[in-house]
């Protein structure tokens, strides 16, 4: 299907799943994954207890309960230690992995934060041209419409440099 990036709050969005940048807990905490869990309510946090946390990379899946979204897909990015630690190929499988939760529920539409760009220090630009170029190989096989959502000022800047063409 497509791949857009848009300027939104991710928990208000009209799609099947929102991915949360989440810690390895996933028992809440700040940035989007604050957010999430406040507005999906106190059954998030529940059902993610049943989990017992997510490896860097990973991703498990939960019901959205009061967000807009049925789904909700979990995944741990990496912290930032000047990218010679693996971060790219755990960003990557960060990606992937979620992508791939939403193929086994059969779902028509998944939106992502800008996962590791906040508090785990991803650069924005070098994390936004890895979600672009994971997400466009997964769509050549797969029919998905993908929204990449950027919240804050220099995140909205680089997309727009970046990725002109596919800003909504």
């Amino acid at each position: 299907m497509a791949l857009n990036i848009l300027e939104a709050d991710i928990t208000e969005l009209q799609v099947d799943a929102i991915v949360n940048a989440a810690n390895s807990s996933l028992l809440g905490g700040g940035g989007v994954d604050g957010c999430i869990h406040r507005k999906a309510g106190p059954e998030l946090l529940a059902e993610c207890r049943t989990l017992k946390g997510c490896p860097c990379g990973e991703a498990k899946v939960t019901q959205g309960y009061r967000l807009p979204a049925r789904y909700v897909i979990h995944t741990v990015g990496p912290v930032y230690h000047g990218g010679t630690h693996g971060e790219r190929a755990l960003l990557e499988s960060c990606y992937r992995n979620s992508l791939e939760c939403a193929l086994k529920l059969n779902l028509k539409s998944v939106a992502f934060p800008l996962i590791s760009a906040g508090v785990y220090g991803y650069p924005r630009e070098e994390a936004l041209n890895v979600a672009v170029t994971v997400i466009r190989e997964f769509l050549k096989s797969h029919d998905l419409a993908v929204k990449i959502v950027l919240y804050d000022k220099e995140s909205v800047a680089a997309g727009r440099k970046l990725y002109p063409e596919l800003w909504a």
